[in-house]
């Protein structure tokens, strides 16, 4: 998610995994990593838009908010390019429009899924349920359970627990390189495939924070709720996106590991130990961000190893 720099001045480098492959976030760029079915690896690295780069992305809460759109808009494109480098195909940007739509539709999807579904259930039940906070406390706590069976249920496809693996390389690597290992395949085997700074963590996080806002909006008429939990989005991704970035600055905390081990145990289910082959590629768009960095005025392209 989050990349910042810490108090060693070490870049806080962040990414996701995608088809046969891993996206880093580097600081001014992205870079791909992709595993052929050749065998070589492809790559691909460009800029990032100043929209995510910008005086805004240093605004508390406000960050919060460009990281989730930051984090859909590059993880669709991410996915895309990943799809057609693993078959070798010819590569074809997303048009505007298509990425837009794509977008709007993983926001529809989730809001409705997992914000205005679980109202609407529980809704249904007023008549039996007197207390206003109660009546929160339950939706809450269905939408979180709506989330794991998601969560779980999606992992049961061979090809998600292929991304789950890459998801754990990902972190193994993140890892490595923030306590100053060389990055290689020995260095990273031994490290744990779950991270504070991890998406799944934030959206368990977003699913807490929400229990805590709409219980200050309390039981409004149906059209007002459904109207602040889309409106609201925004809101409790800011205040989730600050306590993942304190979990991640304080990891060496034994207070601050107790509050996050529940999205740390979590990530039992989006995250998969990986093989060599997996780390290798992880490496790879680790490197190739940490390149771009230091030569900030490389533009990027496609390549391919191996």
């Amino acid at each position: 998610m989050a990349n910042n720099k810490n108090s060693d001045n070490r870049i806080m480098y962040g990414g996701q995994a995608v088809i046969e492959g891993v996206m880093i976030r580097g600081r001014g760029h992205y870079s791909l990593a992709v595993r052929k079915t050749s065998g070589a690896i492809g790559t691909y690295s460009a800029r990032l838009s100043t929209i995510y780069t910008g005086k805004l992305r240093d605004i508390p809460f406000i960050r919060g908010v460009l990281v989730l759109l930051e984090t859909m808009i590059l993880g669709v494109q991410a996915l895309s390019r990943s799809a057609n480098m693993s078959l070798e195909e010819e590569e074809e940007e997303l048009s505007g429009w298509a990425l837009g739509l794509t977008v709007l539709f993983s926001i529809t999807f989730g809001v409705g899924l997992f914000f205005i579904a679980p109202l609407l259930a529980i809704r249904s039940l007023d008549g039996f349920i007197e207390s206003d906070g109660v009546s929160n406390a339950i939706e809450g706590i269905l939408r979180l359970a709506m989330f794991l069976v998601y969560i779980f249920l999606i992992g049961l496809l061979k090809d998600i627990r292929r991304v789950f693996a890459y998801h754990g390389a990902e972190h193994m690597t993140v890892h490595a390189y923030e306590n100053g290992d060389p990055l290689e395949v020995d260095n990273i085997r031994p490290y744990p495939t779950a991270h504070n700074r991890c998406g799944t963590a934030f959206l368990l996080v977003v699913m807490l924070v929400a229990i805590l806002v709409f219980t200050f909006i309390g039981r409004p008429p149906i059209l007002i709720s459904i109207a602040s939990r889309i409106v609201l989005v925004p809101v409790i991704a800011g205040i989730s996106y600050e306590i993942i970035r304190l979990s991640g600055k304080y990891s060496h905390n034994k207070l601050v590991n107790l509050i996050v081990y529940p999205s740390l145990a979590l990530q039992s289910l989006t995250t998969r130990r990986p093989d060599d082959d997996q780390i290798e590629v992880a490496i790879t768009a680790m490197k190739l961000a940490i390149s771009m960095d230091q030569d900030p005025t490389d533009g990027g392209g496609a390549s391919s190893i191996g």
